[in-house]
Parts: structure tokens; C-alpha cells; sequence
């Protein structure tokens, strides 16, 4: 059972995330009959603590209380990695002896920097997806989710994806029940729809192939045409084979991988920015029809172009 809570602190330490930490686990709502915890703010050495938002907090606590707590949490923290000796030494100790470790944000790299990411999936911010993954090659990195739950080790995705991790932690320990309760007394969603696929800044990528920019402007002007490999291998004056090839030489794709995406990317811009029938928007975007635009929108999106409307109009 969840009793504990210590959160690791230092220098840079985010605000958002450090005070979501403070708002699910830092709260007394025993005269509502919710769950307590022993909360504690911990630092290597105790005293003044700069946030990433330039004001300072004042830490308590020491790291022995992390070796002690049922849960550890680390914040979003700067750098990617310079996290102090003794943090990470006391984060092992208490992963070691049974505490589930929980990151948010950049705190995925500390973690990391502790071996707790080796042979997991884990995630961070889509912003800092490919550099985790670099930094910690044994780790496996999955940017479309808003948090990984690998059991003693939890990490979740930028900002707002720490409430979403921090209230599946009251879930998983006290029921749905009591966290739609922490839900509403924070006025969030108990639960989210999609992961954070949805949320990443998707720019169409300018045509700069070197043999296939003419063809590859034709597609983005043409979504809704319908064509085959075959077709783009005329078009290109080459044997599909050699089409298919060059194509991924210079893309990095296939091309029926880059047209789905492209058509992807276009009917976001139309669910973003108008009333458009999906149906419609399907006809436009070279899906055809609604079912087929939902089944790849699902499918890379995690959530229906209908909630993505929903959540995203008016927001370019």
C-alpha cells in the first residue's frame, strides 16, 4: 500500500511538475475520506532550491527519507542529465528495496542517468523523445504516450502527462473510484483518450529530395488522387523497383508510408480549422472515406479525428 511519497529536488527543478507532485500527494483530503501520504521534499543538501521559473523553495529534507518512501518521484529537471551522485545513488537504493519510481517530463533522464531505463519503455516530453533515446540506448523510448507503467518504474510525457501519471498511481493502488474523486477535486479528466501523438508540432517537411522533389510537390498538391506505386514509377520515369528504392534512399520511407502520413498531416490542418464533414475530409485527403481515415488516424493518433476536432480547433 502507497503510505510515502518523497520527491528528489535539485537545481532547476520544474514548478509545474514539482507542483503537480504537491497537489495529488501533498494534500490533506482526509475530511473527504481520501488517502493521505507521508509527503516529503528531498534534496542531496537541504536548503534553498532554485525552480526552472527563477523562484526558490525551501528543502527540508535530506535523501535518507527517499530510501524510506513507498514512491519516489523526480520532477522535470534541467541539463538531461547532471543529476548529483547521491541522487542517483539513493535513487537505485530505494528502487532496489521496493519503491516504485515515478518521472516526469526531463526527470525520465535521471532515471536514466540511475540504469532504472535499461531494457524498459519508458518515455519523456516528444520534444526530448530522440535525445533519451540516444543518451540511453538500452532504454525503449516511445513518444506517442502520455506514461509508461513498467511496474516499479513509471514515466510520463511533458507537463500536463504528469497529472494523467501521478492520478494512474492513486488508480492502480486505491481504485478507479478514489482517483475519479482526486480527479474531480483537481477539476481534470480522470482519464485522458489518446497519448501524446496528438499533441507533437507536425510541420509538412519541405520537398528538398534531390531527384524527387517535382514528383513529391505533385503528391502534396494531389492528396486526393488515388495512385499506386506503379503510377509513381511512371510519373518518376523509373521500373518500380528502382522507384521504390530511390524513394527510400531519399525519404527514408516507403512510399505508401510517406503518402499516409502526408494525408495525415492535411486532414489534421481541416479538422483543426473548420467545420468540414469527416467525410468529406476524408475525399480530400485521399482516404476515401470516413472509415478509412479513422482506422489510420486511430492507428497513429490514438484518439478519432472527431475528439481530435474537438480538442485541437481553433488551436493553430
Amino acid at each position: 500500500m502507497l503510505n510515502s511519497v518523497a520527491v528528489v529536488v535539485f537545481e532547476g527543478v520544474g514548478a509545474f511538475e514539482l507542483g503537480v507532485l504537491c497537489e495529488v500527494f501533498g494534500q490533506d483530503r482526509s475530511d473527504e475520506g481520501l488517502p493521505g501520504f507521508d509527503f516529503q521534499i528531498c534534496a542531496a543538501q537541504p536548503g534553498a532550491v532554485t525552480t526552472s521559473s527563477g523562484f526558490g523553495i525551501n528543502v527540508e529534507h535530506g535523501l535518507d527519507a527517499v530510501e524510506r518512501a513507498d514512491l519516489v518521484a523526480v520532477p522535470a529537471m534541467p541539463g538531461k542529465g547532471s543529476a548529483p551522485d547521491d541522487v542517483l545513488k539513493a535513487l537505485r537504493t530505494a528502487h532496489d528495496a521496493g519503491a516504485r519510481v515515478l518521472s516526469m517530463c526531463t526527470g525520465a533522464f535521471v532515471l536514466g542517468e540511475a540504469g532504472l531505463l535499461d531494457g524498459r519503455r519508458c518515455t519523456t516530453h516528444w520534444l526530448h523523445t530522440s535525445a533519451l533515446a540516444a543518451q540511453f540506448p538500452l532504454a525503449e523510448v516511445d513518444q506517442d504516450v502520455l506514461y509508461v507503467d513498467e511496474g516499479t518504474v513509471i514515466t510520463s510525457a511533458g507537463t500536463a502527462a504528469g497529472i494523467d501519471a501521478c492520478l494512474h498511481v492513486v488508480r492502480d493502488e486505491f481504485g478507479a473510484s478514489v482517483a475519479s474523486r482526486f480527479a474531480r477535486r483537481m477539476v481534470v479528466p480522470p482519464h485522458r483518450e489518446g497519448g501524446q501523438a496528438q499533441y507533437i508540432d507536425q510541420p509538412v517537411p519541405g520537398c528538398d529530395a534531390e531527384t524527387l522533389t517535382p514528383l513529391l510537390t505533385w503528391l502534396l498538391e494531389n492528396l486526393d488522387q488515388r495512385v499506386s506505386v506503379e503510377d509513381l514509377a511512371a510519373k518518376a520515369l523509373m521500373s518500380p523497383r528502382t522507384f521504390a528504392r530511390r524513394f527510400r534512399a531519399e525519404t527514408g520511407t516507403t512510399p505508401h508510408q510517406w503518402l499516409v502520413s502526408q494525408r495525415l498531416l492535411a486532414a489534421q490542418r481541416l479538422l483543426e480549422d473548420g467545420d468540414t464533414a469527416i467525410e468529406d475530409i476524408a475525399r480530400r485527403t485521399g482516404f476515401g472515406n470516413a472509415t478509412a481515415l479513422r482506422h489510420h488516424f486511430g492507428r497513429s493518433r490514438g484518439i478519432t479525428p472527431q475528439h481530435y476536432r474537438r480538442t485541437f480547433r481553433g488551436c493553430g
